[in-house]
C-alpha cells in the first residue's frame, strides 16, 4: 500500500507541474507573445528545463530507494565457489557502467537545464575535433575490452573440466518435471537412448549394459556432499529447459539433443543455510528458467546439501532403481528359443535319464 501511495502521489505531482506549464504557455500567448511558436516561449523552456531536473533527481531518490528496498532479494546468500567468481565479476561489471550511466545521465540533464533556449543566447559551431573523437571511443573501446576479458577468464574457470573425483548427478527435463539420476556403487552411469524411453523408463536407460544395473532414478529429493566438486550432466527430453540454483550461481540449458554440464563445490549445508537466514523452513531449490509451456512454474526440485559422511549415508540407502521395477529387465532379456517343441523334448530326455539312474 505504500508503495501504491507513492507511485500515486508522484503521478499525481507530475500532472500538477503538467497543468502549470500549459498555464504558464498559456498566459504567455495572451500577453501578446503571439509570434512564437507554442512551446518555445521563455517560460516553457523555462518549465521544460526545470522539470527535466526534477526528473533526473527524483528518478535518482527512487531508483536508490528502490535499490535499497530490493537488496536482500536481490541478493540471495552465496554457498558455492563458483558463485564468488559469478559476484565479483557481475558487481565489477555493475560498478563501472553505473558509474559511466550516473556521469551520463547527470549531465545530459544538467546540460538540458544550462542551455535551455534564450533570445540572446547563440550556440557555438563546434564541427569537429579529432583528439575528443579518439578520447571518447578509445575509453570505452579500453573498458569493454577488459570487462569481456574478465568475463573470458571468469567463464574459462566455471566452464573448466571437473575432477575425476566429482559427485556425478544427471537431471534431465521434460514437460513439467526434472527427472535425476546418479549411478551406483560403481561410480558409473548406464547408457541411455531415447528410443528406449517408455512410461516405465522415463530416461531410456539401456539396462543391457552392466553400469546401469545400479543406477538410483529420480530419488525424493536431489543430495550433494558440502566441499565436494558436484557434476550435473544436463539433458532435455523435449524442448529447451534451463537448470537454475540461485544460491549457487548455477544456471545452464537444457537443450534436446545437445547434452550440457555444469560443475560447482557447494560450501555450506542446508542446515547451515538454515541457521544463516534464519528460515527453519529454507531449502535449496531447482527451478526452471525457460519458459517451456504452460507447466513450466510446476519444474521445481529440492536439492539438500549434506555433510559428506551424511551424502554417503543416504546414498546406500537409496534402492536402484531395477529394485523397484523389475520387469523393466523383460525387455533386455536374451531371446526366448525359437523351436519350443525341441526344447521340451530335450526337458523330457533329461528326466527319463534321472529316472534311470
Amino acid at each position: 500500500m505504500i508503495t501504491i501511495a507513492i507511485v500515486l502521489s508522484i503521478v499525481l505531482l507530475l500532472v500538477i507541474l503538467f497543468l502549470l506549464f500549459r498555464i504558464g504557455t498559456l498566459a504567455s500567448i495572451f500577453r501578446g507573445s503571439t509570434e512564437r511558436a507554442p512551446g518555445t516561449t521563455p517560460t516553457s523552456n523555462r518549465v521544460n528545463s526545470m522539470l527535466l531536473l526534477l526528473f533526473l533527481i527524483g528518478g535518482s531518490a527512487a531508483f536508490i530507494w528502490s535499490f535499497a528496498d530490493s537488496w536482500e532479494g536481490m541478493n540471495q546468500p552465496l554457498a558455492s565457489v563458483h558463485g564468488r567468481w559469478t559476484d565479483s565479476l557481475f558487481w565489477t561489471t555493475m560498478i563501472v557502467i553505473g558509474i559511466v550511466f550516473a556521469i551520463t545521465q547527470i549531465l545530459l540533464f544538467w546540460y538540458s537545464y544550462k542551455y535551455q533556449h534564450k533570445d540572446n543566447k547563440r550556440a557555438y559551431y563546434y564541427p569537429h575535433n579529432n583528439k575528443v573523437e579518439i578520447i571518447w571511443t578509445m575509453i570505452p573501446a579500453i573498458v569493454m575490452a577488459l570487462l569481456v576479458f574478465a568475463g573470458w577468464k571468469t567463464w574459462t574457470k566455471i566452464t573448466s573440466a571437473a575432477p575425476e573425483s566429482a559427485v556425478v548427478v544427471e537431471v534431465m527435463g521434460k514437460q513439467f518435471s526434472w527427472m535425476v539420476r546418479y549411478p551406483g556403487a560403481d561410480g558409473k552411469l548406464g547408457v541411455a537412448k531415447t528410443t528406449l524411453i517408455d512410461a516405465t523408463n522415463e530416461f531410456g536407460v539401456d539396462f543391457s549394459d552392466p553400469n546401469a544395473m545400479d543406477d538410483i532414478i529420480n530419488p525424493s529429493q536431489i543430495h550433494v556432499p558440502k566441499g565436494k566438486p558436484v557434476l550435473l550432466k544436463i539433458r532435455s527430453r523435449d524442448v529447451i529447459h534451463s537448470v537454475f540454483l540461485p544460491h549457487f550461481r548455477l544456471k545452464m540449458d537444457a537443450v534436446p539433443g545437445m547434452p550440457t554440464k555444469f560443475w560447482f563445490v557447494p560450501t555450506k549445508t542446508t542446515d547451515e543455510m538454515r541457521n544463516e537466514t534464519g528460515n527453519p523452513d529454507f531449502n535449496y531449490e531447482l527451478a526452471c528458467t525457460e519458459v517451456c509451456g504452460r507447466g513450466h512454474f510446476a519444474m521445481r526440485y529440492l536439492l539438500v546439501v549434506d555433510e559428506p559422511e551424511d551424502y554417503e549415508k543416504w546414498l546406500a540407502e537409496q534402492p536402484a532403481f531395477i529394485e523397484n521395477n523389475p520387469n523393466v529387465l523383460a525387455k533386455f532379456a536374451p531371446e526366448a528359443p525359437k523351436d519350443l517343441a525341441l526344447d521340451a523334448k530335450a526337458g523330457e530326455k533329461a528326466e527319463e535319464v534321472k529316472t534311470e539312474l
